[in-house]
């Protein structure tokens, strides 16, 4: 479908791309990975025409569409949010205008045998075939369907678009470019502004799409939900693997080991060969031998490692000073925008070294909260903050708040105190900001480079609060990984706001919901609060499916059809729950297994050997739990589905 072909992109002497090359096919489902700064958001431009490469080109079929979304983009603030978003059907409506413009003709004339009128005909049908297949009449429940399935309301959908914050504004924009339907979605980190809900919902669209996706992101759950191959860019090579993220994860690293195998024994054997030509050259019984070693050591073909780009951020935060007992304390707080509640009479307390996440569809008080608990926004309410609290905050838009004018070193020097102004080009250089670099301005920098920075100048003060409003946006995997590594160690109390369940994971031990302006604790982690969210929804469905048995029931006459539609009805109710309810019961088994793994993991006198067998069988179970909820999940939409369908 498309072809890449030797693109290489250069600035100067740095080459960005190096000649790559590789095939999009149907329905493929590709993760474009690598660091910041990698090129991948550039290879997304020059695919989709809007940058040109230094060499190489694109070849595509004809009639291959694209749709594609950059990480930053313009809309249109002069209309609502639907009429908006049904401007991505401006083939169809103009169809729809042809269409009727052509059947107003087609009546008035009477010229039927006329070549014309036959054209006219011929043309009128092939416009109807094309109406119908991009879906007619139903354009406008699509976009309903696809607005509230990206976290709108139906409230919204009259709302002005300049009312709307960016990151709503980016949803209309990915909400157009689904509904157009192209052959090929260019996707450059389209969770960013999307709640749990949202990615989950977007999640299912594109692993149930028929066109092929290609996409960046630093979402490592959502790149194993949605893609079956993985293409990482280093150092200007690529490495194509048909595999998500995690499996290529394990399948790179064999092949490095492969590589650095193959590599030794070339090397040991390449040396043993050179020792026997230098002890045996002048020798004039060992001549012909000493010419076949050096014919063969002639056309021995070097084996090379891949380069391995290693530079990370290394990061720590310094040690908390001891604070109170309880750090964060509200009763009946409240927060309104005029006439527009975002809390309402909401309580929380959050203790010394608890580390939680704020969770909740965008625009339910998650950020809000989190200004008012740095003293940024007032309130009604009581809001106690503990003894000897000391906040580092990480802005949302933390990159936008930096001075872009001044370079990276003078935005550290300038808020730095005392002996740590001498550490200054250290940091830097632990957080990739190396020589020349630090004097580069801040409008140059990407979007991951500002997000370090910004997290240089949280280092530079001590606290015992770190309140982190989506930290991870613009960061790659590794730097991450290594934040995630970073705050699991930090001895302080942690408020996350993110929607990144991979990076959650293994970081927050309580989850706080915000939804419909309250908000709701549940213990555990991100995972255990995601589950107990679906089997909420089960709970949902069993209501209403009483509702309907019952409804069913107060309505039996006479008629024998009506009686048996119902037996009908309750059999297939029956079937689908049963399906239901045994899946449940495989996710039972399989959590209990993982959950003895996980103890013999902890027993003393485990040999390495049962580890990396255990090791195995807790990955396989792992897989399995994921397809099973999967599967748990569709499960649940067809009861819906059913239920809705039989109203």
């Amino acid at each position: 479908m498309v072809s890449v072909q030797d693109i290489s992109v250069s600035f100067g002497s740095f080459d960005l791309l190096s000649g790559i090359s590789f095939l999009i096919n149907d329905q493929d489902r590709i993760g474009l990975a690598g660091k910041n700064g990698a090129g991948k958001s550039t290879l997304l431009k020059i695919i989709s025409g809007l940058q040109s490469p230094t060499g190489g080109l694109i070849d595509m079929s004809k009639d291959v569409t694209i749709g594609y979304l950059p990480q930053q983009m313009r809309v249109d603030d002069t209309t609502t949010v639907l009429n908006e978003t049904v401007t991505a059907f401006s083939e169809l409506i103009g169809l729809s205008e042809e269409i009727e413009f052509c059947s107003s003709e087609i009546t008035r004339r009477e010229d039927y045998e006329s070549v014309e009128y036959l054209k006219l005909c011929d043309h009128m049908t092939v416009i109807e075939e094309r109406y119908r297949m991009l879906g007619g009449t139903n354009y406008m429940a699509e976009a309903e369907q696809t607005l509230l399935g990206l976290g709108f309301e139906r409230k919204d959908f009259d709302r002005y678009t300049r009312e709307l914050s960016g990151g709503w504004r980016m949803r209309i924009e990915l909400a157009k470019i689904l509904l157009r339907k192209p052959s090929l979605f260019l996707l450059d980190e389209p969770t960013n502004h999307l709640d749990i809900e949202s990615i989950q919902w977007l999640e299912t669209f594109l692993a149930g799409y028929s066109g092929a996706v290609l996409l960046v992101s630093h979402d490592r759950a959502f790149l194993d939900n949605v893609t079956k191959r993985t293409i990482e860019i280093s150092l200007g090579k690529i490495y194509d693997y048909k595999a998500s993220w995690s499996k290529y994860l394990v399948l790179r690293e064999e092949r490095r080991e492969q590589q650095l195998a193959s590599f030794r024994n070339q090397q040991k054997m390449i040396e043993e060969t050179e020792k026997f030509i230098e002890r045996f050259r002048y020798k004039a019984t060992k001549a012909v031998q000493v010419q076949s070693k050096i014919k063969q050591l002639d056309k021995v073909e070097r084996l090379e490692v891949d380069d391995e780009d290693n530079s990370a951020i290394n990061l720590r935060f310094p040690p908390a000073p001891r604070s109170g007992t309880i750090v964060v304390e509200a009763e009946g707080l409240s927060k309104s925008y005029g006439e527009l509640i975002v809390l309402n009479h909401v309580s929380i307390k959050i203790s010394r070294g608890e580390k939680v996440a704020f969770v909740g569809r965008n625009g339910e008080g998650k950020t809000t909260l989190s200004k008012i608990i740095i003293g940024q926004l007032d309130h009604t309410g009581i809001l106690k903050m503990g003894h000897n609290v000391k906040i580092g905050y990480f802005a949302q838009n933390q990159d936008e708040l930096l001075d872009e004018n001044k370079t990276v070193l003078q935005t550290i020097d300038d808020i730095a105190k005392g002996d740590v102004r001498t550490k200054i080009r250290d940091m830097l250089g632990a957080f990739l900001f190396r020589g020349d670099e630090v004097e580069k301005k801040v409008k140059v920098l990407s979007g991951g480079e500002r997000s370090r920075l910004a997290l240089v100048r949280l280092l530079l003060e001590p606290s015992n609060l770190l309140v982190l409003d989506e930290p991870t946006n613009h960061l790659d995997m590794r730097s991450k990984d290594i934040l995630k590594q970073a705050l699991i160690k930090f001895d302080g109390t942690v408020i996350v706001v993110s929607h990144d369940r991979d990076f959650l994971d293994g970081i927050v031990e309580k989850v706080f919901e915000f939804r419909h302006n309250r908000i709701k604790e549940n213990i555990g982690g991100i995972y255990d609060f995601l589950r107990r969210k679906k089997i909420e929804n089960l709970k949902d469905i069993e209501k209403k499916e009483k509702v309907k048995i019952e409804a069913v029931k107060q309505d039996i006459s006479s008629n024998k059809q009506k009686y048996l539609d119902k037996k009908e009805f309750e059999k297939n109710l029956r079937k689908l729950r049963r399906r239901l309810e045994e899946s449940e019961a495989v996710i039972e088994k399989i959590e209990a297994e993982i959950q003895a793994v996980d103890k013999s993991f902890m027993e003393p006198g485990n040999s390495t050997e049962a580890h990396e067998i255990d090791y195995n069988s807790y990955r396989d179970l792992k897989e399995q739990l994921n397809e099973e909820m999967d599967r748990w999940a569709s499960y649940s939409d067809e009861v819906e589905e059913f239920l809705k369908n039989n109203d």
